[in-house]
């Protein structure tokens, strides 16, 4: 069987997770035509359709589904072959691929960036910033080594380090009412338009929310969805919106006209973790685990036991 051609399993991807011809040749930074030409392609090449399309919309079949699932491991993979003989061209002895969210705390993120290894002189680190759940199956598939990620669900397949625990937050403005308590509950926002980040950029964060608001029987009026906290501010400011972020992501627009205020809801915590593959035994990986708690003066913490470190 001919495997097929690195750049098909590439557009199966983009259209898979753009279901858009045009937005999928964007991203590639090739015309849709071409797009198409290459979708045709694989599909002549499996034997399989991969996807329903009409001149309105683009769906993936189940055969499709399956596919880009292992395509996109298969694609992560030779990226990291290619980089890894690179990094050994260049005369490196290690090589550590370390992903962060934006979403977490700039000071976690600094002292992830700064960790040096006695033990590895020569070690390269190579960063990359993406949403916490492509940085998860990024993990999963072995692209990355180590990750600083943000409100995760729980995965079999992950050991996670907690570093750092708070509550989620109310962007709201200034003068609105709620503005006047110290903390809000989300029976205070019943009937108030909601601005979230999308399920795409935090699936659990989203789906938290949205289950403790069922719970409490709490409806908004409306609900908009954003990609970056800057994105709520024309909606805080025009629409009187509500927005529900992360800590650090209220605290960037928190500003003219704009304030902050914690939501006290239990069980409604945005965490922040250091995660590796469970079945990652590497010293380097290991090394460095403990060289990031240290910096952060956490390894005494219970927490920490969630995370194998034994030699």
């Amino acid at each position: 069987m001919i495997l097929p051609d690195l750049r098909l399993f590439q557009a199966a991807i983009a259209l898979a997770e753009e279901l858009n011809f045009s937005r999928a040749g964007e991203r590639l930074r090739i015309d849709q035509s071409a797009v198409t030409k290459r979708i045709n392609t694989l599909e002549g090449q499996l034997g399989l359709r991969l996807f329903e399309r009409n001149h309105q919309s683009v769906e993936l079949t189940e055969p499709g589904r399956k596919f880009v699932e292992e395509a996109r491991e298969a694609v992560m993979h030779m990226e990291r072959a290619l980089s890894s003989a690179h990094a050994a061209f260049r005369g490196a002895d290690e090589t550590l691929n370390v992903g962060t969210t934006a979403s977490a705390d700039p000071f976690l993120v600094s002292a992830l960036m700064t960790v040096r290894l006695p033990l590895f002189p020569r070690l390269k680190v190579k960063f990359c910033s993406d949403y916490s759940g492509e940085l998860v199956h990024e993990l999963i598939a072995g692209t990355l080594d180590i990750a600083l990620v943000t409100d995760i669900a729980e995965n079999a397949k992950l050991s996670c380090l907690g570093l750092a625990e708070s509550p989620y937050y109310a962007a709201l403005l200034a003068d609105d009412p709620l503005a006047r308590k110290p903390e809000i509950r989300l029976t205070d926002l019943h009937n108030r338009n909601w601005v979230l980040l999308s399920r795409r950029v935090s699936p659990h964060s989203y789906d938290l929310i949205q289950t403790k608001a069922s719970q409490a029987g709490v409806i908004p009026s409306d609900l908009h969805h954003i990609t970056t906290p800057e994105q709520a501010m024309s909606l805080i400011l025009v629409h009187d919106s509500v927005a529900l972020l992360d800590r650090v992501g209220a605290w960037r627009i928190a500003q003219n006209g704009i304030t902050m205020r914690p939501l006290a809801e239990v069980g409604l915590r945005f965490n922040t973790f250091l995660a590796v593959r469970s079945d990652n035994s590497g010293r380097l990986v290991k090394e460095f685990v403990r060289a990031t708690g240290r910096k952060l003066d956490i390894l005494r913490r219970p927490v920490q036991q969630k995370l194998n470190l034994t030699a």
